[in-house]
């Protein structure tokens, strides 16, 4: 299909897009993957309001993101450039700048690049800079990790915040590790 330049999704004709994609939700059964040069905004109101819940009902030792299931690359929306949304309930990578209120909920979501929150950024795999007032979670994260509490079980870098965690140690201030980690596979 020809590359729009302005886009909406969901839609079942959209595929490229060199410019801007408006996107509110595809859901799970429907989502068809697109690839964005440029810019893609998402408007799915629902992330207004969850950090507040989210920060009422979860308690930062239980943030969790090992029970997503892992989706290929190919099946992943693709952003190369800027990701601005509200919340983002889409897998997608991003290559370059993630602004969101609401992070990545109930998806799988790779960043390489630079991903900013009011709130909280929950990331499965990022490599670059990740900062949030609250909280910072990750599964493999390659880079620095900036807010109150930052948590990844597969981390290289530097953690900077009142509490830290990674897969080799917990402190508070500042932690970091430039180590390889044993996985569970290799022990």
């Amino acid at each position: 299909m020809k590359p729009r330049l302005i886009a909406a999704s969901p839609s079942k004709h959209v595929r490229n897009v060199n410019g801007i994609l408006f996107k509110y939700f595809d859901e799970e059964d429907h989502f068809k993957p697109k690839k964005v040069n440029g810019l893609g905004m998402g408007f799915n109101f629902i992330g207004i309001f969850l950090p507040p819940l989210m920060l009422v009902t979860l308690q930062p030792g239980n943030w969790n993101l090992s029970d997503y299931v892992i989706v290929p690359r190919k099946k992943m929306n693709t952003i190369n450039g800027l990701q601005l949304s509200i919340i983002n309930m889409e897998p997608t990578l991003t290559n370059g700048l993630e602004i969101n209120i609401s992070s990545n909920v109930n998806t799988y979501a790779i960043t390489n690049g630079i991903s900013v929150s009011p709130f909280f950024n929950l990331h499965h795999e990022i490599k670059g800079v990740s900062v949030a007032p609250f909280a910072n979670i990750g599964q493999k994260c390659r880079g620095v990790q900036i807010g109150l509490y930052n948590k990844c079980e597969n981390f290289r870098g530097v953690q900077i915040g009142m509490w830290n965690e990674n897969g080799k140690r917990k402190l508070p201030l500042i932690n970091w590790n430039f180590k390889k980690q044993k996985t569970n596979k290799e022990l």
